[in-house]
């Protein structure tokens, strides 16, 4: 059986830059950039291309003009600084001739007083990204502190990441701006050394990286020159989740001129341990999942991270919850490791799941309150929604609208597919240049083989102000990501909208008798998209994120076990990236991506896990998973209830309101999590009763993975003891019990329930008081008012006088005697 990676379904990157106290300033100077200069230099051709050819920038005269450009820049420089008292970061050559610098405010006014400078512009801020998660999680205020702030949160705790690897060189993962850490004598992975640097990956924020690719290797699938026979990360979807989980805070997201903030981990002095098994363009193979899962426990983690899931079911055995990945992962919770795992991407549809067991905690994904608009202004006043990471073009200016296909420079291009606008060499640029060009959102968009990104670099490489890409038709349910690129454009992503776009394009743009543009009339300007919107309806439940209910077998008999157990932000997440991932065009060489999936979720609730257990370093995994769970919240930030996207009718895209089969208990609350007032703990006999107990599994198949005979039972499988309840077969009255186990001091709670009308319910004792370390048990009766052949849900809530309050959720589906 295959594995894939969960979660990689639109990413974008870019790349990172560390700064100072100083501001950075973005300055032009005078001259011609290579693009544009004609000549005229003793020594030096010209550049510019008068054919509307691609210039070749390996050339001897582009690259000794880029060499004369880039020394002007360092000389003026150091005839107006003293060394050191400046950090140039880039000079800029090709498209302007200037550079970006790092200076005070009064060495910036000393240049824009410069005879020879043009322009200096200070580089500007705008709302974080990833960089927003913890913010928008309350880390910062209200967990860090607690630990110490974020220079200890996490401290000491190893989280094991089975993945594609790790760029051990990002800044994520750097270690020269942070306290020196220590050794951790818990944990004993090894470090591999890398066969082209012969230095290892370990350097003490990192303390194990190992590499497993012997069944890849066996089935013919490892390609050493693009999967690294190392801990090397070949893809970047490793780097991302590890930064996630424990990548260090403040590090600077930066891209085109701009920065996005401080990209930071959720327990960001937490140690990374890494068990490379991923691979970029197969995936990975169950047997050496399995195999880095098993390592991990040996070494001593203390939490795994997994953004794994199964291609398909096995194909032997028929029970969810002794499939290779789980019965492993069943061994490792016994040794007291806690695990993470993705979910799944098959949403919206039911049953989707791909992690399916009580000892794993499955974790969906949830938009976050950022989101990112971009309009475009049509000459006709008209302004069209749309989407784009990008600068507007100049203010109050409108700039001439080319389509790609009425710029071709020969009609044979349109073998290529040009409205793409991914091959600048069949584009007449002298039509281009100062326009926005006008392209086709085509289907080698949703393939990959055409990227925004291209589409960019097009247009820039043709001197166009901007671009717009246009849907004319789309496939139900396609998602669109906002793409950052660094000149202005925007993807109308609204048919309806494009087809306005393209009426208002037509009816200005006159044509000859042969459809040859006679005169290009039309005219528009792209806003500003660089700063993200901040909904308040946030979080919903992502389209992609898989639902349940959970499944007990492969036959997908429903299970009385409620799954997803819990929601984490996990759509457009910034974070860390492999500049070796090169299989996906919009973030090829890239330091940074933006990137969606339960992937991106997974790890996020593995990082919070750590600040838990770097608090309670003696709970057990089944405590962390009930604090989580029972502190979750299942409102968003205006106070409504949670809502889900969904598809409509019409296989349009629309919010409905979620349920526990989309988002488990509720969305993730560090704060409240780490002080749950109540636990409701479960050991590896208790989820050996619960396998006894569920009905359909072999005896022997639970001992061929447990070693143990089934002699504990708990009557019923929904008697296990999880911050959930969910009987699938709900047949007149049934009573489930729990044990609440009070890790707080002493107090009295009122246990109250709510429950939709078909099903009633009722708690017993309706309060108890529980002193500090004791358990109590009490039960829930369910009974069925009426069959509607649909679940009910509800919840019980246990209401402290100290202040804590405990919810968990309940499912259940009524049936006839």
């Amino acid at each position: 059986m295959r594995v894939s990676v969960i979660g990689c379904a639109i990413l974008v990157l870019f790349t990172v830059l560390i700064i100072g106290k100083a501001e950075i300033y973005i300055v032009t100077v005078e001259g011609e950039p290579i693009i544009s200069y004609k000549g005229g230099i003793d020594g030096f051709e010209a550049t510019a291309v008068e054919s509307d050819e691609k210039i070749d920038t390996t050339s001897e005269t582009v690259t000794s003009y880029a060499h004369h450009l880039e020394k002007k820049h360092d000389m003026l420089l150091e005839m107006l600084f003293e060394i050191g008292t400046y950090n140039k970061l880039y000079s800029y050559q090709h498209l302007l001739n200037g550079f970006a610098v790092h200076i005070s405010p009064e060495q910036a006014e000393t240049l824009r007083r410069t005879p020879s400078v043009k322009s200096v512009e200070r580089d500007w801020k705008v709302r974080r990204l990833t960089t927003h998660t913890p913010q928008f999680l309350g880390l910062p205020t209200g967990v860090w502190p607690t630990g110490g702030g974020f220079d200890k949160a996490g401290e000491d705790i190893v989280i094991g990441f089975v993945d594609s690897g790790i760029y051990p060189h990002h800044p994520s993962f750097a270690t020269h701006n942070t306290e020196p850490y220590g050794p951790v004598p818990k944990y004993r992975g090894k470090c591999e050394v890398d066969p082209d640097t012969k230095k290892d990956f370990c350097n003490g924020k990192i303390v194990g990286a190992q590499h497993f690719a012997k069944a890849a290797i066996a089935a013919g699938q490892f390609n050493p020159s693009i999967d690294f026979a190392s801990p090397m990360d070949g893809d970047g979807h490793g780097s991302h989740t590890a930064a996630i989980a424990a990548g260090n805070n403040g590090i600077p997201v930066r891209m085109h001129g701009y920065e996005f903030g401080k990209a930071s981990g959720m327990a960001p002095r937490a140690r990374i341990a890494v068990y490379k098994a991923l691979y970029r363009i197969f995936g990975g193979y169950v047997a050496d999942v399995v195999a880095a899962i098993d390592q991990a426990v040996y070494d001593g983690v203390d939490i795994l991270s997994l953004s794994v899931g199964p291609n398909s079911p096995p194909a032997t055995t028929k029970t969810t919850y002794l499939n290779p990945f789980d019965a492993t992962l069943l061994s490792a919770v016994k040794a007291g490791v806690f695990v993470a795992q993705a979910a799944g991407n098959g949403g919206p549809f039911p049953k989707t799941l791909v992690s399916y067991s009580p000892w794993i905690v499955s974790i969906a994904a949830a938009i976050d309150d950022r989101r990112y608009k971009n309009h475009l202004t049509l000459g006709n006043g008209k302004i069209l929604a749309g989407i784009g990471l990008s600068p507007a073009t100049p203010p109050h200016q409108s700039y001439t609208l080319v389509a790609a296909n009425d710029v071709l420079l020969d009609s044979s291009a349109m073998k290529y597919s040009p409205s793409d606008c991914q091959k600048p060499e069949v584009l007449n640029k002298k039509l281009v240049q100062g326009n926005i060009l006008l392209c086709g959102y085509s289907f080698n968009f949703v393939i990959g083989s055409a990227s925004i990104k291209k589409v960019s670099e097009t247009a820039k490489s043709l001197g166009a102000i901007g671009f717009v890409l246009a849907v004319e038709n789309v496939s139900p349910g396609t998602k669109f990501d906002p793409v950052p690129v660094g000149i202005p454009g925007v993807l109308i992503t609204d048919v309806s909208k494009s087809m306005d776009l393209i009426d208002y394009y037509n009816t200005s743009t006159p044509r000859d008798w042969t459809g040859r543009v006679k005169s290009f009339n039309a005219n528009g300007s792209v806003g500003n998209g660089l700063m993200p919107i901040l909904h308040k309806s946030a979080p919903q439940v992502a389209l992609f994120s898989a639902r349940g209910p959970n499944i007990k077998d492969f036959n997908f008999q429903d299970a009385d076990l409620l799954k997803p157990d819990i929601l984490a932000p996990g759509s457009l997440i910034w974070a860390a990236w492999s500049p070796n991932g090169t299989d996906e065009a919009n973030y090829v060489g890239e330091g940074f991506a933006m990137i969606s999936g339960t992937s991106m979720a997974a790890p996020h609730i593995a990082g919070i896990a750590a600040l838990v257990k770097q608090k309670h370093p003696h709970w057990s995994p089944a405590a962390i998973k009930s604090t989580l769970m029972t502190t979750s919240t299942t409102l968003d930030r205006a106070g409504m209830p949670l809502q889900a996207q969904q598809y409509s009718e019409t296989e349009a895209m629309k919010l409905v309101t979620a349920t526990p089969f989309d988002y488990g208990s509720g969305h993730v609350n560090p704060r409240a999590a780490l002080d749950p007032g109540l636990i409701f703990d479960a050991g590896y006999e208790d989820y050996l009763g619960f396998l006894c107990t569920t009905p359909g599994i072999d005896a022997h198949e639970i001992k061929n993975y447990t070693n143990l005979p089934c002699n504990y039972t708990m009557v019923h499988p929904w008697n296990l003891n999880t911050p959930s309840i969910t009987v699938a077969h709900l047949v007149g009255t049934q009573t489930v019990t729990r044990t609440a186990t009070n890790v707080a001091e002493e107090e009295t709670y009122v246990i109250t329930t709510r429950m939709a009308p078909a099903i009633a319910i009722e708690a017993s004792p309706p309060a108890m008081t529980l002193r500090a370390g004791a358990s109590r048990k009490f039960s829930i009766t369910l009974t069925v008012r009426s069959v509607t052949g649909t679940y009910s849900f509800g919840e019980i809530l246990m209401k402290g006088s100290r202040g804590h309050k405990v919810r968990i959720p309940v499912v259940a589906m009524g049936y006839q005697r």
